[in-house]
């Protein structure tokens, strides 16, 4: 028996969004950071396939936080490498 599970929807799972263009070349100017210096997200991990992440797309993952309100962080998502 084969269940469809959305991962997005776990209440563990922090929102994540692909950004535009413009936003990632605002986040990059922000902090005079270059794309090469995100984090990475690999292009198969569950949340990324989920919202459609592909190669190159930076993804804005929103936490909800009791010390900060919201906290934000940015990934690049990236091939995972071949074993």
């Amino acid at each position: 028996m084969s269940t469809s599970f959305d991962v997005i929807k776990h209440s563990m799972v922090p929102d994540h969004q692909i950004m535009s263009e413009e936003e990632v070349k605002t986040l990059l100017s922000t902090y005079e950071i270059s794309l090469e210096q995100l984090p990475k997200i690999y292009h198969d991990d569950p949340a990324a396939k989920a919202i459609g992440g592909n190669i190159g797309d930076v993804v804005r993952i929103v936490r909800e936080s009791r010390t900060a309100g919201r906290a934000e962080s940015y990934r690049l998502v990236v091939k995972r490498p071949k074993k």
